[in-house]
């Protein structure tokens, strides 16, 4: 049995404490799982709040940061012992989508520009016309042509063209898998389409796998096979895209679902809220047991003694991280919230 494509293996960050410890400490992700098979290809969600923990996932994922502990495993070797071949080959097979497609270009160069880097640092390349040709194919994978985009700066492109160019450069190393950070979060609605759409196509045609971060539940559930929603650093619900989404079994998930609006004006919108509440304190410490503790309507004291394992709560690897799932445990019964069909 081949290894997977992407393992992560109790990934731990914590940011803060410094060499005396005196700063204070945040828990920015801890002991995250995930595995990614090498076939079929497949589109993976990272969803939850802003803070949750999903940008910090992705750059340690890009290798731009650090884990404190845990491994990330690439066909099966971990990246961090991974000779200078190796991870070039890494760098070229793990590509990345940016969130903001403004801050991602140099204003004094063409555009052409993030294009001829690539296949300079990656001799991809024997003459200008292998290059163009490349260049040209890969534009022509998100519906562009190089005769209307490349020889321009960046401010005389809109912001849909750009995030298009950025996933045409990441495309042109033919990888096995793209780390796409709100990617469609900064552009309208149309070119939101077309670019999810773009992600379907690499994955049914060219074989590339998706770790695509997101907080926008309606994008995850139209493209996603497998959803894993984050809470403070911490996996509280994962599964099934559809299955999690349509039948949620965290609170913190059945309120994350049930704050979305209904688009039918006759249903007054509740809008359970998810902020302003103090909780930020249980970030502060790894063995701080349940951080949705404070804003649960079923907390319970084991709560806070021990962070919840993952319980299989229904098919398709169907898991949330919720003591009222333990069949061994003398709990009371869950009241069923309200969840928008």
């Amino acid at each position: 049995m081949s290894a997977p494509l992407l393992e992560i293996r109790n990934a731990t960050k914590v940011y803060g404490g410094g060499f005396l410890r005196t700063s204070p400490v945040t828990v920015a992700l801890q002991d995250y799982s995930l595995t990614i098979d090498a076939a079929p290809a497949t589109i993976t969600t990272i969803a939850g709040e802003s803070g949750s923990g999903k940008t910090t996932l992705a750059n340690v994922v890009l290798g731009f940061t650090e884990l404190s502990s845990g491994q990330i495993l690439y066909k099966g070797t971990d990246i961090s012992t991974m000779d200078k071949q190796r991870l070039m080959d890494y760098r070229r097979e793990v590509q990345a989508v940016f969130q903001d497609p403004y801050a991602v270009y140099n204003p004094f160069y063409r555009v052409k520009h993030i294009f001829d880097i690539v296949i300079k640092n990656f001799k991809m390349a024997a003459s200008k016309s292998e290059a163009r040709e490349l260049i040209e194919n890969a534009l022509n994978v998100v519906g562009m042509r190089g005769e209307e985009v490349l020889e321009k700066y960046p401010h005389q492109l809109s912001g849909g063209q750009r995030q298009r160019m950025m996933v045409a450069r990441a495309y042109l190393l033919k990888p096995r898998l793209i780390v796409a950070d709100e990617p469609v979060s900064m552009v309208d609605a149309s070119l939101r389409a077309m670019i999810l759409d773009i992600m379907l196509r690499l994955r049914d045609e060219q074989g590339i796998s998706f770790l695509y971060i997101t907080h926008d539940l309606s994008t995850a559930y139209q493209i996603g096979d497998r959803i894993h929603l984050l809470y403070q650093g911490q996996t509280a619900e994962r599964g099934d895209t559809v299955q999690v989404i349509e039948n949620p079994k965290h609170p913190y998930v059945q309120l994350l679902i049930n704050s979305i609006p209904v688009p039918d004006p006759k249903i007054k919108w509740g809008g359970d809220s998810l902020t302003s509440i103090d909780d930020e304190q249980m970030r502060g410490n790894v063995s701080s047991g349940c951080r949705f503790y404070p804003r649960c309507p079923y907390g319970m004291d084991r709560c806070l003694q021990q962070h919840p394992p993952l319980y299989t709560v229904g098919a398709g690897q169907h898991e949330a991280a919720c003591y009222l799932y333990d069949e061994q445990a003398n709990l009371p019964a869950a009241k069923k919230m309200a969840v928008p069909a």
